[in-house]
């Protein structure tokens, strides 16, 4: 028989009153127009009557505005909104009790003591401070949340930008599970066909046998497809997480450290007319239009023989810097009669050798005597790049800053597949799980497959269903992963 690899968790969201009531400040602990504290499990109830001195329930999804008191001396300590959440309709699955303070750091220290104050074993009412993503722990025990869901969760919480809260909608809202379910069950199907041939393999002929073989490596090989390409999607979106790396380069006195501050918004650099002010890497996080972005500033680019040995080593922290990058604006100043042949020889290699995205900027707009569409022209031509790579912007008047950002977004979009239907996030986890579980599992199954080997290479199967068991929580030793997914969370979370 095809035995089971998975083994689920709890899903009864009955009462225990022995189980643990934790409570916590789900807000910063500051000064501030509200606080909330979060209380959740069987004690709920039990800490909302004590609290305001009630000898009644607190009635479901019911807003009511209580005076709080001290349980040790009777003390008013805040006239505060208690919400109230019978389980299972929780986001724990369990009662949940929501006090909206008056932000004070007294009033929130004052509650929390009190809180503290009503944990009594003998009683058995075990009441104490919730750890690290403990609420969210308790959701996924009680089958309200899996863990991608658990983890979209916490990436949205930790969203900079608009586009990482909308890559995070995915996993919070299931899309990630269903297709990992979907893989899961595909894998399955064919792990069964396998165990049909282990099990009753003496009922098949040869030629039934091996069709059955190739039609299974034919599966697994289409699914391999899909989570290959997926992982690919995964690494593209990752710049959503992680930043887009934006690298500003020029030579000096070209008005790299003046654009760094107009698309900042602020005075981000040191702008002066002295050659080599820049002399090392300047990271400026910034959000651009949606995405989160991380500017470098980096040395002039000039010839070493001009350059002293600090700036010297500048220039090339400059170059490398730029060859890792994910986007260049390449900033050129027209209006300096002299093109150094060092910048124009590594913009080449950017574009040719290293096939790096280049953005050509001709600045100080309002300088120039020439045409600007001859100028595009020249430059173009000098460079041996496209016209429609160049844009001709003015740090001063703002002329052409509006374009150039539009420019910036439309390939921030493209290299990240923001809005199209290929774009994923998932952790870091996941993506380990895939690529170490889920695909070294099919390469093992393609190995005992050639060998004629049914067993082992259903074995290589069981390890890609598992892997994927261990993704979404359904899986055998799944509490030594737990750890490290909720460990990330906030307390109150």
């Amino acid at each position: 028989m095809f035995r089971r690899l998975c083994t689920s968790r709890l899903h009864s969201t009955s009462l225990n009153p022995l189980q643990p009531t934790i409570y916590a400040l789900s807000t910063p602990f500051a000064k501030s127009a509200i606080a909330v504290v979060r209380i959740s499990g069987p004690q709920a109830s039990y800490v909302f009557e004590e609290l305001t001195k009630s000898k009644a329930p607190p009635q479901h999804r019911v807003a009511k505005v209580r005076k709080l008191y001290s349980v040790t001396d009777s003390r008013l300590l805040d006239e505060a909104l208690t919400l109230f959440f019978k389980s299972p309709r929780t986001y724990t699955g369990l009662d949940l009790l929501e006090l909206h303070l008056h932000g004070g750091t007294a009033i929130v220290k004052a509650v929390l003591n009190t809180i503290r104050d009503l944990h009594d074993p003998k009683s058995g009412r075990i009441i104490r401070q919730a750890e690290h993503g403990e609420f969210s722990h308790q959701a996924f025990v009680n089958g309200k949340y899996d863990l991608t869901a658990l983890e979209g969760i916490s990436q949205m919480i930790n969203a900079e930008t608009e586009s990482q809260r909308v890559a995070s909608l995915a996993s919070m809202s299931g899309q990630t599970k269903d297709l990992f379910v979907e893989w899961r069950q595909r894998v399955l199907e064919n792990v069964a066909n396998l165990t049909t041939l282990v099990d009753f393999g003496e009922d098949h002929d040869l030629s039934e046998t091996d069709s059955l073989f190739q039609d299974v490596e034919s599966n697994i090989s289409n699914l391999e497809t899909d989570i290959r390409a997926y992982l690919k999607n995964v690494k593209s979106s990752q710049v959503l997480l992680n930043g887009i790396q934006l690298t500003l380069l020029g030579p000096p006195n070209a008005g790299k450290s003046s654009l760094l501050n107009t698309l900042s918004n602020k005075d981000a650099a040191i702008v002066s007319d002295i050659a080599g002010t820049t002399r090392d890497v300047l990271d400026v996080p910034l959000d651009i239009g949606g995405f989160k972005v991380v500017l470098g500033d980096t040395a002039g680019i000039r010839s070493l023989n001009m350059a002293g040995r600090i700036e010297q080593e500048g220039i090339k922290r400059a170059k490398s810097k730029s060859i890792t990058s994910d986007l260049v604006l390449v900033v050129l100043d027209p209006t300096n009669n002299g093109n150094d042949d060092a910048i124009l020889t590594h913009v080449s290699e950017l574009v040719h050798k290293y096939q790096k995205d280049v953005l050509i900027v001709l600045n100080k707009e309002d300088l120039f005597s020439e045409e600007k569409s001859n100028l595009i022209a020249r430059y173009a031509e000098l460079l041996n790049v496209s016209e429609n790579m160049i844009h001709v912007v003015s740090c001063s008047s703002g002329y052409g800053i509006a374009d150039l950002r539009k420019e910036m977004i439309e390939k921030f979009k493209n290299m990240s597949h923001f809005g199209s239907q290929d774009a994923a996030i998932v952790s870091s986890r996941v993506q380990d799980i895939l690529e170490f579980d889920v695909l070294y599992g099919f390469q093992e199954f393609h190995h005992w497959k050639e060998e004629g080997d049914v067993v082992l290479a259903t074995e290589g199967l069981r390890q890609s269903v598992e892997g994927i068991g261990k993704i979404t929580g359904e899986a055998i030793g799944v509490e030594e992963i737990l750890g490290v997914v909720f460990s990330n969370f906030c307390i109150g979370k």
